[in-house]
């Protein structure tokens, strides 16, 4: 599919830095940012934060060895909201990933989890979607309601293929659960499996869990009449770590992990499927795998990032959400994200298929390594730090 920001031609150095059209990049301005602690101890490898539709005092944080804390009016509660540690495969990019609330968690309680799981003899790993119920006590899930709903098979063997697992479940505004995938490891998805329709590894999922049991995949998916798995949403993708919906723009922002040169964000509406994003054809704007990249990228359709970075500047995009908040009105409409490597935070908006202005925070604290991001019910913004500690972020 061919957009604004597609390869239609050979690649020119101009097209390159614009990100694929022949407007410059807005230059970087620097801006004052808080970190205001919310949990400073008790957790361990915190990975994602969400909160339930409409719960306003409650934050939901997943910890990667297979748990969900709680806080609550601003207490992290020391029983945990799940506790699947007997389950997950964790490690390294694996491990409980995240978390998603049913839009009508308020009536139906059930929410979805993303982990990793080996098989008996360790030998298969997977990527299981369970769907779960809370019990009548609202601060703990009930372990037993453990339902599976997808099941995507890691390559194998498990030893050589251990990161590159994605592992963000969130309903869309169109109330479908979409799934971010990684292309299952290893350097330079070696079985091309990003660009396969026939796997489920390297795309975005989107299926419907209130259609089927488990589910049934949406009539206007690119591959639901065939030619690709049907869960497709959107495919050429490296390790997708995060990506959000701004609900007030109708855009979708994927921060892909990239190879050992660029980092990258794409932004592109949320209604449009079938998109192509590039990996392992391209890595950023560039081209990665050269053939048929390097001889002639007319027609290939591939969506080119709306922002990218360079090593060493970092090396590896932490994908963020864009502000909707009320808490710090002159953050509005800013898509924050990190890198892990960098320890910084940065922001873009974006607006008339293109960036229209980038900020570089300079923060009233040392961040140390960022995890993730995460959002809460005010749409509040918030990211998680491998020490264990949790900052929401504030204007001055």
């Amino acid at each position: 599919m061919i957009t604004a920001r597609t390869i239609t031609g050979p690649l020119s150095a101009v097209a390159l830095l614009a990100c694929g059209d022949n407007t410059p990049m807005p230059p970087p301005v620097t801006g004052n940012l808080r970190l205001v602690p919310v949990v400073t101890s008790g957790l361990v490898s915190p990975l994602y934060l969400t909160a339930p539709p409409g719960d306003v005092q409650r934050l939901f944080i997943v910890e990667q060895g297979g748990t969900i804390r709680v806080v609550q009016n601003g207490a992290l509660l020391p029983t945990p909201f799940l506790d699947i540690t007997d389950r997950v495969v964790s490690g390294g990019e694996q491990g409980l990933l995240s978390v998603a609330f049913h839009p009508q968690y308020a009536t139906n309680h059930y929410f979805y989890v993303d982990y990793t799981h080996a098989n008996a003899a360790g030998d298969t790993l997977y990527t299981l979607i369970e769907r779960y119920t809370t019990s009548a006590d609202s601060n703990l899930a009930d372990t037993a309601t453990h339902k599976l709903i997808l099941r995507i098979t890691q390559p194998e063997p498990v030893a050589s293929y251990p990161n590159h697992k994605g592992g963000l479940v969130m309903f869309g505004p169109d109330g479908m659960l979409y799934v971010g995938m990684g292309d299952g490891g290893s350097g330079g998805d070696p079985q091309n499996r990003a660009q396969n329709p026939d796997s489920l590894l390297g795309k975005l999922l989107r299926i419907d869990v209130d259609g089927g049991d488990p589910y049934v995949n949406p009539p206007n998916n690119p591959y639901a009449s065939g030619g690709g798995r049907g869960e497709i949403w959107a495919i050429g993708l490296r390790n997708p770590w995060r990506y959000a919906f701004d609900r007030t723009a109708g855009l979708l922002y994927i921060a892909d992990v990239g190879q050992d040169a660029w980092e990258e964000v794409d932004v592109e509406p949320t209604s449009r499927g079938g998109l192509n994003y590039g990996w392992r054809i391209m890595e950023g704007a560039h081209c990665y795998n050269p053939n048929p990249c390097a001889a002639d990228t007319t027609g290939l359709g591939l969506v080119l990032p709306a922002v990218e970075y360079p090593h060493p500047d970092g090396c590896a995009i932490i994908g963020g959400f864009v502000y909707r908040g009320t808490g710090s009105p002159s953050l509005a409409g800013q898509y924050f994200y990190a890198d892990l490597c960098g320890g910084w935070v940065r922001s873009f908006t974006y607006g008339g298929g293109a960036v229209t202005s980038r900020t570089s925070w300079t923060l009233d604290r040392s961040l140390g390594t960022p995890l993730s991001f995460g959002e809460d019910a005010s749409r509040e913004l918030y990211v998680l730090a491998d020490n264990g500690t949790v900052y929401r972020l504030a204007s001055p």
